[in-house]
C-alpha cells in the first residue's frame, strides 16, 4: 500500500507538473477550439444568355449568382458584378453594348440590356467581381439582323469629279466651325448698294433704308470684305465677292433712318446727297487708291483692285476670287425700294426690274469685269427662289416667259456679240417652301426653313431635299401644287435649261438653308443636301445661316469635310450609291481619283427607329475594315463621334445605322 501511494504520488505530482507547464494561468483548463475558414465566395452563372440579333439587347439576359460556399448568398446586396466578353470569342472587332456592371441584390445580379455589336458564333461573356471568384457563360451565337434597307455600291458606274466648292457657307470663319470648307461668300442685301471705296452701305428693308457702317471697314477700299477674303484664302478656300448692279451705292455711313427721311420732314434728293452712281466701266485710267471725293464708284475699277491687292487670284484653283453679280435683283422693289423709285418714306414699294433691264445689267457689268481681266468667274443673275427663276417676281415684260430660260440664251447671244462669254455660272437661292403641321400653324402648317420641330415639319424636312432631284417625291408646297403641279426636281430642271439654251454653264446655289440648324433633323437635311450636290454635279454652294446656333448643320458639314477632327473628307470623285427606300435611307459614295484604297461613304437613317443596311460594294479592291463616325442627336454640340470599327468580307456587310443619324464609313483594305 505505502508503494502503492507512493507511486500514486508520484503520479500526481508528475501530472501537476505537466499541468503546470502547460501554462493557461495554473487553472487547469482546456486548448482553445480554432476559428472556421472563411467562406468561398463564387459567381455562378444561373441564367446564360440568348436570343440576341446584331447591336440589339438579348432576349434572354444574363442572371449571375454570388454564392458563399456554393449556396446564393441572400444577405449580399452590394457586389458589383461586371460582364465583358471573353477575349478571342466571336467576330473580331464586336464590342459588348449595354449597361456592362449590374449590383446583387440578395445575392442576384441582373443584367436588363447587355448585346454584342456584331454578328458571329462562340461569343461567351466573363463576369467579374472584386475578391470574387470569376464566371463565364456558355457559349452563344448573336445573328445578323434582317436588313430594312440595301445600299449598292458601283465604283464602275456614274464617276465623275466632285466640286470642293459645295462645301461652302456665306461669311465662313475658318478659325470657327465648321472646319476644311472650300468657299466663302460675301454676300446679302448689305452688298446691293455697297461702295467698295469706302464700305458705306444701304440697309434697304433690313433696317429703315439707312445708310451706316454696318458692314465696318474703316476707310479702307474693299475694307469690310478683305478680313473674311483673307482668311478664306488662307485657309485654302475661295471667296465669292459681289459686284453691285443696281446703279447706286451708299455715299456715307451717317445713319439716322430712312434716307428718304420722314413723312414729316422727307428728303426728295436722298440720290443725290446720300448716294454716289455705280458705273460699270470707269472709262479712264485706273487708280489702286480710288476718288472718294467724286459722284462716282467704278465696279471694273473694283475688280482692278482685287486683281492688283491678290495677283492671280481670279484664276487660282483652290482659292480662287470669283464675282457675283449683286443680289437676289428680283426683289430690289421690296428690298431696295429706295432705289427702285419709290421716295415715300411710309412704303418699301419700288419698281420691279425687267427681263430686258437684267440682260442689259449683266451684259454691261459682266463685259467690263471681264475685260479688267478675263479669267474672272462671273456668277448670275443670282435669283431669290423660285418666282424669280420662272417669272423675275412678275416682270412687266415676262410675257409667261421663263426667266431663266431667257436670261440663258441672252447670254449665249451676248457672247457671240461680244466675243467671249459673260456669266460662267447659273446662280440661284434655294430656301426650301416645304411645310407640316405645326401647332404654331395650325391652318398653314410651319415652313422647314423655321427653327419648329414638330414633329410633321422635322418629317417634311427629312424628306424636302428629294425635291432637289428625285422624279418620285412630291414636297408640301405652293411650289409643287401650283407652278410645278408634281415634284420639282430643282436640280435636274435647271441643268435641262442650261443644255437647251446656254451649254457650258455652271450651275451654283449661293444661299440655301433647311431650318433646325440645332437640331438632328436640320443635320440630317443638311448632309442629304451635300451628299445630293456632289452627286448632281453642283459647281458651288453656300450656305446662308438663319440663327445663331448651327451646331448640327456644322456637324453635318463635318460628315464630309471633317469626320475625324483631322480634316477626313469625303472623296472628290462621286460613284453610284443607290438605296432601296429612299424616303428611309439615303447613300452617297466616293472615291478618291487616282487612288483606289479608299472609299468614303456617307449613309442617312431619316426613319425613327434603328435601320439595318445591307451594303454591297462592287470595286476593284477588296475591303477589310469599315472605321465608322456618327452624328445622332445624343451628339454633344453636334459633332461626329467615331464607333468601333466593321469588319468587311467579300465585300459586303451590314451595319445598323441608329435612329435618325448620319454616318460616314471610311472603307479600307
Amino acid at each position: 500500500m505505502r508503494v502503492t501511494g507512493i507511486a500514486r504520488g508520484g503520479m500526481l505530482a508528475a501530472l501537476g507538473l505537466l499541468v503546470a507547464c502547460g501554462g493557461g494561468g495554473g487553472s487547469g483548463g482546456s486548448a482553445p477550439t480554432p476559428s472556421p475558414p472563411p467562406p468561398q465566395k463564387t459567381l455562378f452563372v444561373a441564367t446564360q444568355p440568348a436570343g440576341a440579333a446584331q447591336a440589339t439587347a438579348f432576349a434572354t439576359q444574363p442572371v449571375v449568382h454570388v454564392r458563399s460556399n456554393g449556396t446564393t448568398d441572400t444577405a449580399d446586396n452590394s457586389t458589383v458584378v461586371t460582364a465583358a466578353l471573353v477575349a478571342g470569342t466571336g467576330t473580331a472587332g464586336a464590342q459588348l453594348t449595354g449597361t456592362t456592371t449590374a449590383t446583387a441584390a440578395a445575392g442576384v445580379a441582373t443584367f436588363t440590356n447587355l448585346g454584342v455589336s456584331l454578328a458571329g458564333t462562340n461569343y461567351q461573356l466573363r463576369f467579374t467581381a472584386t475578391g470574387v471568384t470569376e464566371a463565364t457563360s456558355s457559349a452563344f451565337a448573336i445573328s445578323a439582323p434582317t436588313p430594312t434597307v440595301t445600299f449598292s455600291i458601283d465604283s464602275s458606274q456614274d464617276v465623275h469629279p466632285i466640286s470642293r466648292f459645295i462645301y461652302g457657307m456665306n461669311g465662313w470663319d475658318p478659325s470657327g466651325r465648321p472646319k476644311n470648307l472650300a468657299l466663302s461668300r460675301s454676300g446679302g442685301n448689305r452688298m446691293t448698294a455697297y461702295n467698295w471705296e469706302n464700305n458705306a452701305s444701304n440697309a434697304g428693308s433690313d433696317y429703315q433704308n439707312q445708310n451706316d457702317d454696318f458692314l465696318g471697314g474703316g476707310n479702307t477700299p474693299n475694307g469690310a470684305v478683305a478680313p473674311g477674303l483673307e482668311a478664306a484664302r488662307a485657309a485654302g478656300a475661295g471667296m465669292i465677292v459681289t459686284m453691285p448692279l443696281i446703279g447706286y451705292v451708299a455715299a456715307d455711313e451717317n445713319g439716322g433712318g430712312d434716307v428718304a427721311g420722314t413723312a414729316a420732314s422727307p428728303a426728295p434728293n436722298y440720290l443725290a446727297s446720300r448716294f454716289r452712281q455705280s458705273m460699270p466701266r470707269k472709262g479712264s485710267a485706273f487708280a489702286t487708291t480710288p476718288d472718294t471725293g467724286d459722284a462716282f464708284v467704278y465696279q471694273d475699277e473694283y475688280v482692278h483692285f482685287l486683281d492688283d491687292k491678290y495677283p492671280g487670284a481670279f484664276a487660282a484653283a483652290n482659292n480662287p476670287i470669283w464675282i457675283s453679280l449683286d443680289n437676289e435683283p428680283d426683289l430690289w422693289q421690296h428690298t431696295h425700294a429706295r432705289l427702285r423709285g419709290d421716295t415715300n418714306p411710309a412704303t418699301q414699294a419700288g419698281q420691279t426690274a425687267t427681263y430686258a433691264e437684267m440682260v442689259q445689267r449683266t451684259t454691261d457689268y459682266a463685259d467690263a469685269a471681264k475685260d479688267v481681266n478675263p479669267a474672272a468667274l462671273v456668277f448670275g443673275p443670282v435669283n431669290y427662289g423660285w418666282q424669280g427663276m420662272i417669272r423675275f417676281q412678275d416682270a412687266a415684260d415676262a410675257n409667261n416667259r421663263d426667266f431663266l430660260e431667257f436670261y440663258l440664251a441672252q447670254m449665249k447671244n451676248a457672247e457671240t456679240a461680244t466675243g467671249h462669254r459673260l456669266v460662267d455660272v447659273l446662280d440661284v437661292h434655294w430656301y426650301p417652301e416645304a411645310r407640316g403641321t405645326c401647332i404654331g400653324n395650325p391652318m398653314d402648317g410651319c415652313r422647314i426653313t423655321d427653327e419648329d420641330t414638330d414633329a410633321a415639319v422635322v418629317a417634311a424636312r427629312k424628306q424636302a431635299p428629294r425635291s432637289l432631284w428625285d422624279p418620285t417625291y412630291t414636297e408640301n408646297s405652293w411650289i409643287a401644287q401650283f407652278s410645278t403641279n408634281g415634284p420639282i426636281r430643282l436640280l435636274p430642271r435647271l441643268h435641262d435649261k442650261i443644255a437647251a439654251n446656254y451649254p457650258g454653264t455652271r450651275l451654283a446655289i449661293t444661299e440655301y438653308n433647311y431650318g433646325a440648324a440645332n437640331h438632328i433633323s436640320g443635320a440630317i437635311a443638311q448632309a442629304d443636301a451635300l451628299g445630293v450636290f456632289g452627286r448632281e454635279g453642283l459647281f458651288a454652294a453656300t450656305l446662308w445661316r438663319l440663327v445663331s446656333n448651327n451646331n448640327f448643320i456644322y456637324g453635318a458639314f463635318e460628315m464630309f469635310r471633317n469626320f475625324d477632327g483631322a480634316n477626313g473628307s469625303f472623296g472628290d470623285t462621286s460613284i453610284r450609291a443607290t438605296t432601296s427606300d429612299v424616303a428611309t435611307a439615303t447613300v452617297y459614295a466616293s472615291v478618291d481619283q487616282g487612288n483606289a484604297n479608299r472609299m468614303v461613304i456617307v449613309c442617312i437613317n431619316k426613319a425613327d427607329a434603328d435601320t439595318t443596311a445591307s451594303i454591297t460594294i462592287t470595286h476593284g479592291v477588296q475591303f477589310h475594315t469599315a472605321r465608322v463616325y456618327q452624328l445622332t442627336a445624343a451628339s454633344a454640340q453636334g459633332q461626329p463621334q467615331a464607333r468601333p470599327d466593321v469588319a468587311v468580307a467579300n465585300n459586303a456587310f451590314q451595319y445598323t445605322l441608329p435612329a435618325n443619324s448620319v454616318l460616314t464609313l471610311v472603307l479600307q483594305p
